[in-house]
C-alpha cells in the first residue's frame, strides 16, 4: 500500500514517474486497442480526428466532422476536468491531487464495462456514447500523467514517445570523432531511452491484452483495467482520510 501510494503521491520522482507511466501506457494500450474492435475507432488518435474533421468539412460528409468534433471535445473535457480535480485538491491540500482524475476515470470504466452494451446509442454528434465516453477517460488520464511528470510523458499516444525515443537511438549510434573533447561528444540519455522503450513496450502489450479481451470476453474485460486503476488512486485517498492534512506547495 506504502509504494502504490507513492506511485500517485503529489512528491514525484524519476524511478515511480516512469512505473506509473508504464502502467497507464498499458492500460491506454488495452482501451486504444479494444475501443477500436468496439466502435472501429482508436479513441485516443486526437490527431486522426483533427484531420477526420478537416478532411470531411471539404468533402462535406458532415456525419463524420460531428463525430470528429465529438471525439475531439470529449477528450478535451477530459483533459480539462483533470485540471479542475488537480487543482481543487491543491487548493484543499490533499495528498491525492493526482489519485483523483484516475479514480473518475476508473469509476468511467466500471460503467463502461457493465453496462458497455446499452451504451451503443448514436448521439447528436452522430457516434456512439461509447466513443465519447472512451475518448474522456483518455483525456483524464492523459492530462493527469502530463501534470505530474512536468509535461515529460505522454502515455495514451506514442508519436511523440517514438520520436524521442528515435532521437536517443540516434545519439546512441552516433560515432564521435575519435580524440574529440570529452564535452562536445554525443550521448544518448540512457534514462530516457530506458523511459521512452518501457512506455513503449507497455502500450503495445496492453494493446494485445486489450484487443484479445475484447474480441473474445467483450465490454466485461475492461473491468480489470479499472480495477488497475482504482489500486492506484485509492492508497492515496484513503491516506487523505485518515491521516491531517499537511500543506502543499501550489506550483
Amino acid at each position: 500500500m506504502r509504494r502504490l501510494r507513492h506511485l500517485t503521491s503529489q512528491h514525484r520522482i524519476a524511478a515511480t514517474n516512469r512505473l506509473l507511466g508504464g502502467l497507464l501506457a498499458f492500460n491506454a494500450g488495452a482501451i486504444n486497442a479494444g475501443g477500436f474492435l468496439v466502435v472501429g475507432m482508436y479513441t485516443s488518435h486526437m490527431t486522426g480526428f483533427a484531420s477526420m474533421l478537416s478532411d470531411n468539412l471539404v468533402l462535406g460528409n458532415i456525419k463524420l466532422v460531428l463525430g470528429a468534433l465529438g471525439a475531439l471535445l470529449a477528450f478535451t473535457a477530459g483533459a480539462g476536468t483533470t485540471a479542475v480535480l488537480v487543482n481543487w485538491a491543491r487548493q484543499h491540500h490533499l495528498r491525492s491531487q493526482y489519485a483523483l482524475p484516475l479514480l473518475c476515470e476508473a469509476l468511467l470504466l466500471l460503467v463502461f464495462g457493465l453496462i458497455g452494451g446499452t451504451l451503443n446509442r448514436q448521439t447528436p454528434f452522430a457516434v456512439p456514447l461509447t466513443l465519447l465516453v472512451l475518448a474522456f477517460t483518455m483525456g483524464l488520464q492523459n492530462a493527469v500523467v502530463s501534470k505530474l511528470s512536468a509535461s515529460q510523458i505522454r502515455t495514451t499516444h506514442m508519436t511523440g514517445v517514438i520520436t524521442d525515443l528515435g532521437i536517443e537511438l540516434g545519439k546512441l549510434f552516433y560515432m564521435n570523432r575519435e580524440g574529440s573533447p570529452l564535452a562536445s561528444r554525443v550521448r544518448a540519455n540512457r534514462t530516457k531511452l530506458r523511459l521512452y522503450a518501457t512506455l513503449l513496450s507497455a502500450f503495445v502489450v496492453g494493446g494485445l491484452v486489450g484487443a484479445t479481451g475484447f474480441k473474445y470476453v467483450g465490454f466485461i474485460w475492461v473491468v480489470p483495467l479499472a480495477l488497475l486503476l482504482l489500486g492506484l488512486s485509492l492508497p492515496p485517498l484513503v491516506a487523505d482520510l485518515v491521516r491531517p492534512r499537511r500543506p502543499v506547495r501550489v506550483g
